[in-house]
């Protein structure tokens, strides 16, 4: 597992989130991520695919692609506190997933990536340059022809997460955020219904990496 210096404010926020809270207990929680799922199966991917989950944590999308097939993943966050909990939980498969800790508004890929997921990060970006260094990112990250699946809240979503402010996107949005860098092939929506009981709106986008 590598790490490539996270944020020192962004890293503590969710390691405090993480070690307050149970795998199952934090908002976003899912047992099975059938829309993301549902995506990554209309990308039409090779099971040879190189798959990255950003702001995975402990996510259970690592363990669906895994049961699917899929040989080369890899789950970035920005503390060790959710993947720990995800290679805890893999047990001996853990070593079938390459971790990285990073800051994704910082962190300079090594390699290219043919699908870039991201249901975590994204919203938090409230800052303009944040959002730019992701972009940057994402563009050194994925290829011309690769794919990329971005959740975030709905317009109509919480503008509040985890105690932080969120930016919300509906399709427009959305689509003017990463215009020139990629192309929208699907949207769609989404009630999340939380530990809690409490139903959040989200929206989910599938593009097509744009040619440079």
């Amino acid at each position: 597992m590598s790490t490539s210096g996270p944020s020192p404010n962004r890293a503590e926020h969710w390691q405090g989130i993480y070690d307050a809270r149970e795998e199952h207990e934090v908002g976003w929680f899912q047992e099975t991520p059938a829309r993301a799922l549902k995506l990554i199966e209309a990308a039409g991917l090779p099971s040879d695919a190189a798959i990255i989950d950003v702001g995975g944590g402990a996510s259970r999308l690592v363990d669906n692609l895994l049961d699917r097939g899929f040989t080369d993943l890899t789950v970035l966050d920005f503390t060790d506190a959710g993947i720990e909990k995800a290679r805890q939980r893999l047990g001996d498969r853990q070593g079938l997933v390459t971790w990285l800790i990073a800051d994704v508004t910082t962190w300079r890929p090594e390699r290219p990536y043919d699908l870039w997921h991201d249901r975590a990060v994204i919203h938090f970006l409230t800052e303009a340059a944040d959002r730019a260094a992701y972009l940057s990112t994402l563009r050194a990250a994925v290829p011309p022809g690769g794919q990329v699946i971005i959740s975030s809240f709905a317009e109509d979503g919480p503008e509040m997460c985890s105690g932080l402010p969120v930016v919300r996107y509906g399709v427009e949005a959305m689509a003017a955020a990463f215009a020139g860098l990629l192309t929208l092939q699907e949207s769609e929506r989404e009630t999340h219904h939380m530990p809690s009981g409490t139903a959040q709106n989200w929206r989910y986008f599938r593009f097509l990496r744009d040619d440079d």
